[in-house]
């Protein structure tokens, strides 16, 4: 297993973490991810821990808590081989006060997660999306106050714009509080926004990338073909995907998977291990989320690490999945000297 430090701190994190929103499938919309109950959790957190990977990520609304009690359960007798990331900010349970990013909120949360996880501390606590309702000085001291109790270990963003992050980083900057030491994004060959703000924001600040779905929800799996029935067995099908189908391009999507097929071929990996290895040799990106309903799920993800494409091959994915960026970014792309793309080769 490779480690990476995460962001400006100076912890290391494997470059493959396990996301546990497939643990307890307990409403419809998790029911399409997955419904792993304890003793399948606990062989699959074992599995990992052999392998390297000791980096577990969940939050407090997957199947509202029941993934963290799950997790909880099966790293018992295990938490100090392992380091837990979960999050808070969205709506969880009755009431005006249940959502967001408020001092009230948070402190409620945080006491509900540590009792779920088992656990006196959390390593890496994400505000799940951003609060536009608290004044970010709130929630930053909040954060602030956790650490300093010792809850929690380090703080980070999930889901912000270029500028709720940058805004939040000046906070910290300013008051001396801790700061947000990595932003768990969505990134993908099916949707490279990532690239466009948040990667150059990253880079420039040393804000580590936590990367969900990678495999843009399973449509870089191998499943989604050009002339081919749509499956009706995976999570898009089922009603389970985080990422609107709006947001896909079908037809470079499946250019995309053209190139994978290829790529695939010569390497002797499967598409989703080509795709996963695409992400992880991108700037920023410092671990990715892999998720799995079963043990044969999570060893497939593990040949995505330990060899790298060629600057050729990651070429050739970069073309077939290229789009015009949104104003602003298309009209900076026309002057590269004053605005210089991150360095991918």
């Amino acid at each position: 297993m490779e480690y990476r430090q995460l962001g400006a701190s100076g912890l290391q994190v494997p470059v493959l973490s396990f996301g546990t929103a497939t643990f307890g499938g307990g409403t419809e919309f998790f029911k399409a991810w997955g419904s792993t109950q304890i003793e399948e959790a606990t062989r699959l957190v074992d599995l990992c821990l052999e392998a390297g990977v000791n980096l577990f990520d969940t939050a407090d609304v997957y199947s509202q808590g029941l993934s963290e009690e799950i997790l909880g359960k099966a790293i018992a007798g295990k938490r100090d081989q392992l380091l837990i990331s979960t999050k808070a900010t969205f709506t969880f349970g009755q009431g005006p006060n249940n959502q967001g990013s408020s001092r009230f909120h948070l402190l409620k949360q945080i006491e509900g997660s540590l009792k779920r996880l088992d656990t006196d501390y959390i390593d890496i606590y994400h505000m799940h999306g951003f609060d536009g309702n608290t004044p970010v000085e709130e929630t930053l001291r909040t954060l602030d106050d956790l650490i300093q109790s010792g809850k929690v270990r380090y703080i980070a963003a999930s889901n912000f714009s270029g500028w709720h992050l940058m805004k939040s980083l000046a906070i910290s900057e300013k008051y001396g509080w801790n700061r947000y030491v990595a932003h768990q994004v969505y990134y993908s060959l099916a949707n490279r926004d990532y690239e466009w703000e948040l990667m150059p924001l990253g880079i420039e600040n040393k804000v580590g990338a936590i990367v969900w779905s990678p495999l843009a929800a399973g449509l870089l799996g191998g499943k989604y073909k050009r002339n081919q029935a749509k499956p009706s067995d995976t999570r898009v099908a089922q009603g389970g995907s985080p990422i609107p189908a709006a947001a896909v391009n079908e037809e470079i999507l499946f250019d995309v998977v053209d190139v994978l097929e290829q790529i695939a071929e010569e390497t002797g990996k499967t598409i989703a291990q080509v795709a996963i290895n695409w992400v992880l040799q991108r700037p920023t990106v410092s671990s990715i989320i892999i998720g799995a309903r079963n043990e044969e799920q999570l060893k497939q993800n593990f040949g995505a690490i330990g060899w790298n494409l060629t600057t050729e091959q990651v070429q050739r994915l970069d073309k077939a999945s290229d789009v015009l960026p949104i104003y602003p970014y298309w009209h900076q792309r026309q002057n590269l000297t004053l605005n210089p793309p991150p360095k991918f080769y």
